[in-house]
């Protein structure tokens, strides 16, 4: 039978045009799955053909692991100490193999398990086309429509597939069988039965490949796109920088007439493309980011990573844009959280936020309301920076005298050590069961503390903009960590 067995070798590997090794592994494997049924419980079989004469040796084997590890699975695994017992010089990671009787494989068995190796064979054809595929380091997948998979399309190039997945397709988009389509390619997963590509249309990715692929100055290094925040099928912004100052970055990518942006936007179903210029500036970057709306001023906020943005009335709603658009994708492409406001809305919170540290410096500092107003008009906003300033900024205050200088600043460090004890005394009040909530951070446990939020359960019965309140997080956050803290309710319920 071994003769038959090289034969049958042979015959699969004329017939599928795969190395000879290839079907023998093939063969091996099989064997091995065979012998396995032999056994219970999850035992590790290897399989040794020798590739002359065919003749096949069976061993069952164990991988060796640390003492300490313990055995997850005693039928194919053994501790260190007890592998050394029988082979002295082994190592963790290696094998304890032992001989054990073959399973004949015989007339019957052989095409038995021709089925099985073809399998084997398919994916390792399968395997070698996409190999090949990849190695071209292509980023863009273009073929054809070929079929639907459970709403997914499954798009043909050559004898490879892509799923494009309608998620990750443009809303509104029809695709039908034998359109041709263009995706980006974004992860290969081999888990996946014939279409392990995995592919976008509405990812940002796809955009700025496709630019660079309209545009030779971005491969040739002389532009460069630092981001880009889409809304498929709908607009887009894309952030240039130009490392060569002969070359314009917003004019080279809009092109000649209009002809290289129009090719982008004609291949993402009409997607408006805002080009914008990059700046290392983050003020100027949301200023140019949020055009065409013009800008009148804009405050920085570094701690919160936000910058408040004042628009005259005309301008308010280009800044805003349709249900938020313009807004919401200048924030994406910048990373910054933008709020929009006009002037009066801008004065009415600075009004707020300097009765606020008025009212902070008059408590905690024990001054009146004249000491406060000096510290505010000197840029002075937190207790923080009364205590640790450096000395000599403070002392440049003409209002002040050095003795008054040191008094404010022994006042705003025995107010903040004062403070973060009283902290540290209601964050020890919160439940376990809200400590142990996933999401949660010290800092948030903290605020939700100061705000009287003790349990999981005064967490779930807080309204989302309550939440947002207290903590700072946005209106998403917030919805998410008031979810998980109801989910007991629900687990209560089943």
């Amino acid at each position: 039978m071994n003769r038959e067995l090289l034969m049958l070798v042979e015959a699969i590997s004329r017939e599928k045009n795969v190395e000879r090794d290839v079907v023998l592994g093939a063969v091996e494997s099989a064997l091995a799955q065979a012998t396995k049924k032999l056994y219970q419980g999850e035992v590790d079989i290897r399989v040794s053909i020798d590739r002359d004469s065919g003749e096949y040796e069976t061993f069952r084997r164990w991988l060796v692991v640390p003492d300490d590890a313990g055995l997850q699975n005693p039928d194919a695994e053994e501790l260190l100490m007890d592998a050394r017992e029988r082979v002295a010089d082994i190592e963790v990671g290696e094998y304890i193999e032992e001989a054990v009787e073959s399973v004949p494989i015989g007339r019957i068995g052989a095409m038995a398990a021709k089925q099985v190796i073809l399998q084997k064979i398919r994916d390792a054809e399968r395997e070698m086309l996409l190999n090949d595929f990849m190695s071209r380091g292509e980023k863009i997948f273009t073929g054809t429509v070929k079929r639907m998979d459970k709403g997914d399309i499954i798009v043909e190039s050559g004898r490879v597939e892509g799923r494009l997945r309608r998620g990750e397709m443009i809303p509104k988009e029809n695709l039908r069988n034998g359109d041709r389509v263009r995706a980006m390619i974004m992860e290969v997963d081999l888990t996946l039965r014939g279409a392990p590509i995995i592919l976008s249309r509405s990812a940002p990715e796809f955009m700025i490949e496709l630019f660079r692929n309209e545009v030779p100055e971005i491969e040739q290094g002389l532009l460069e796109i630092k981001s880009c925040a889409r809304d498929p099928g709908s607009r887009a912004k894309i952030a240039v920088l130009s490392h060569d100052k002969r070359v314009d970055p917003i004019g080279t990518c809009v092109g000649v007439r209009g002809t290289r942006v129009n090719a982008v936007t004609n291949e993402l179903a009409g997607e408006r493309v805002d080009i914008v210029l990059w700046s290392d500036d983050p003020a100027q970057f949301v200023i140019g980011a949020l055009a065409p709306a013009n800008v009148t001023s804009i405050v920085v906020d570094e701690e919160k990573h936000a910058m408040d943005v004042v628009v005259d009335e005309e301008n308010l709603a280009i800044a805003i844009g349709r249900g938020g658009q313009n807004v919401r994708l200048a924030s994406d492409l910048t990373g910054w959280k933008i709020n929009i406001m006009d002037a009066a809305e801008s004065a009415q919170k600075q009004a707020n936020e300097t009765d606020a540290a008025r009212r902070l410096f008059m408590e905690k500092l024990d001054v009146d309301e004249e000491i406060a107003n000096i510290l505010i008009e000197e840029g002075f906003a937190s207790l923080e920076e009364v205590a640790y300033v450096p000395l000599q900024e403070m002392l440049e205050i003409e209002s002040f005298d050095e003795d008054t200088v040191n008094e404010l600043r022994a006042r705003a460090k025995d107010a903040l050590l004062t403070m973060e004890i009283v902290r540290e005394e209601s964050v020890e009040s919160v439940s376990q069961d809200l400590r142990d909530l996933e999401g949660l951070t010290p800092e948030l446990i903290a605020k939700l503390a100061e705000g009287g939020v003790h349990t999981r359960d005064d967490l779930a019965d807080l309204a989302i903009d309550e939440l947002t309140e207290l903590t700072g997080q946005s209106a998403e956050d917030a919805t998410a960590l008031i979810m998980k803290a109801r989910e007991h309710w629900f687990t209560g319920q089943e």
